[in-house]
């Protein structure tokens, strides 16, 4: 898995080494959000690993941003990460293969 990404059943989250040296969290409702329907763990992380440069590149912009202190874990939610697939021209993704 890649970034050192996992599911944390404790938290029902998708957890992912961010470049702050802290955890950046993704939890089902972020998730449920994005592909339209109530998500199993497996669905989570399969969209997770097509779309891994989106969630990097919206950790990346949080900690830019200021908004996240060295080594702190924090949270992204759907419109943060679907932020990040427009930039990157993945925003078609989600429309394609989810119907959004």
């Amino acid at each position: 898995m890649s970034n050192g990404m996992i599911w944390r059943e404790d938290l029902d989250a998708l957890q992912f080494a961010a470049e702050n040296g802290g955890n950046c969290i993704v939890h089902r409702r972020a998730f449920r959000a994005m592909l339209r329907n109530p998500p199993m763990q497996h669905d989570c992380i399969e969209f997770y690993e097509q779309n891994a440069a989106a969630f990097e590149a919206a950790a990346k912009a949080k900690i830019d941003n200021g908004d996240v202190h060295e080594a702190s874990n924090f949270h992204l939610n759907s419109r943060q990460i679907r932020n990040s697939l427009t930039v990157l021209g993945l925003a078609a993704i989600l429309h394609d293969q989810f119907g959004e």
